[in-house]
């Protein structure tokens, strides 16, 4: 019989408003798993059990005619993201007991739709990193395989949906860090057109390359999370692309984009780097997948390519001097230290330079590939890292130089601003999770997700679940034996 976890976020809600299942059940279940499993793959920094009841009993006195369609779903925020009266770490020993006043728009918005936040999911400090191993929680690992990283900025959030925490999750990406965890995962990471999700109400929007963004195990719960994040506020920096017709749920739901041209790529782009041949194979079936859905596959030269690093170095060194309190410099680990110090050292006259030189670098980029309607590349050159690897060589340059090589895709789409999913496509030989990524053009996020939404389907669809799904469980929570069973 299914579990409640078996259920995606949309079946889950659909179980309330059917009177099978209440939010409260759902989160009392979740909570479960999270006591179990939280702390083995290191899902959680704070775990809010009694807020997320007394939400969920507010979800549950919510007239059906005023839920939304992920209403009294369980949910969980990652730990960068601000959220009014709960600790808030950015991953940092430096911002341990740190409880903000205020919470982020997308907390507001997720709120206002019904979703129960369990807590704050484990993230990278001040999100510098591709790995989310800090101090203030266990490692990140992936469920797949727990010897290995589940990534990051946003792994906690990868790791927590992969491991039927909750079914989908709220997390951010600045250089792929919603789509570097989903592809080690296995899972759906959304990464959208700059300027559809609000970064507010504080923050510097940081040259416009960080989003939030949704991270689940079908298009269609990333879908309808992006409904609830990408809401209209006033003051953003950024115009706000139009959602489409029934907004992004209804786009997947469609999964007609139409017949489409996509350009295909392997080369690395901010790394001179071998891609690993089981990167290659996921290419190989997602490119097989779309020729079979009637679109046109053509190769195409990388729209940009390693010249651009050290501009793109110069601005991730910038963007890691967050404000921290001067007599907590010395809990930051040495990785963030590094960063900061070399970016302490940028000119203001540098940065302005660098930020225009690379705006004109992506002109010529998007040049060179105007004739696509999406662009297909690997996520990441090889398919998974193992814990602790990147910092194993005790030189914070070194660490810093094997993420750029091991990722030498994803951050280009965070400087073009473009719309940009990882789709979990391959696996490798010990099946361990193989993602691609599939880019739209800017503001042109509806195509992008019916493509995706097309391919899932007629590839048999992407909700395979790893060996700890089935570890904890409370079968039946109200005897009706509600769901499907899991693939």
């Amino acid at each position: 019989m299914a579990e409640p976890h078996d259920l995606t976020a949309l079946e889950q809600a659909a179980a309330i408003a059917r009177g099978e299942l209440s939010s409260v059940e759902l989160v009392e279940h979740h909570l479960t798993r999270v006591d179990a499993l939280g702390d083995t793959v290191g899902a959680f920094v704070t775990v809010t059990g009694e807020r997320a009841r007394a939400a969920a009993r507010a979800a549950d006195a919510v007239p059906a005619d005023e839920r939304g369609p992920l209403h009294g779903v369980p949910t969980a925020i990652k730990d960068l993201t601000l959220t009014a009266g709960v600790r808030t770490t950015f991953g940092s020993a430096a911002f341990t007991d740190f409880v903000p006043p205020v919470d982020a728009d997308v907390v507001r918005f997720m709120a206002q739709a019904g979703l129960v936040s369990l807590g704050k999911t484990t993230t990278s400090e001040l999100g510098c990193s591709l790995y989310s191993e800090g101090l203030v929680a266990p490692p990140a690992r992936n469920p797949w395989g727990l010897a290995y990283t589940a990534g990051g900025s946003s792994g906690g959030a990868a790791a927590a949906v992969a491991a039927g925490l909750v079914p989908v999750a709220q997390g951010s990406d600045g250089g792929g860090s919603l789509r570097i965890p989903a592809s080690l995962c296995g899972l759906l990471g959304y990464k959208p057109s700059r300027g559809l999700v609000s970064g507010g109400p504080v923050g510097s929007g940081a040259y416009g390359l960080p989003t939030n963004g949704p991270i689940g195990r079908t298009v269609a719960d990333v879908a309808a999370l992006l409904d609830v994040l990408a809401r209209p506020v006033p003051g953003e920096p950024y115009l706000a692309p139009a959602p489409p017709e029934g907004g992004w749920l209804g786009a997947a739901r469609r999964a007609d984009p139409g017949r489409l041209r996509v350009g295909r790529f392997t080369a690395p782009m901010l790394a001179d780097e071998p891609v690993h041949p089981d990167c290659l194979a996921a290419m190989d079936r997602a490119a097989a997948l779309l020729t079979a859905a009637g679109h046109e596959v053509v190769d195409v030269p990388a729209p940009l390519g390693p010249a651009v690093w050290p501009l793109f170095e110069i601005v991730w060194y910038v963007l890691a001097l967050a404000p921290v309190p001067p007599e907590r410099e010395a809990d930051l680990l040495p990785l963030t230290r590094h960063l900061r110090a070399r970016g302490a050292e940028i000119s203001a006259g540098t940065l302005t330079a660098t930020l225009g030189e690379l705006q004109a670098q992506v002109r010529l980029g998007v040049r060179r590939t105007a004739g696509c309607d999406l662009l297909l590349c690997p996520t990441l050159a090889a398919p998974q890292a193992p814990l602790g690897w990147f910092a194993s060589g005790g030189d914070p340059a070194e660490d810093f130089d094997r993420q750029r090589r091991f990722s030498p895709y994803c951050a280009v789409f965070n400087v073009t601003g473009d719309p940009s999913v990882s789709l979990p496509v391959g696996v490798t030989a010990e099946g361990l999770p193989v993602g691609v990524l599939l880019t739209g053009r800017y503001g042109d996020d509806a195509r992008l997700i019916a493509t995706a939404a097309q391919l899932e389907h007629s590839s048999g669809g992407w909700d395979r679940h790893p060996a700890i799904w089935r570890a904890v469980g409370s079968a039946n929570v109200n005897g009706s034996g509600v769901g499907r069973s899991a693939p």
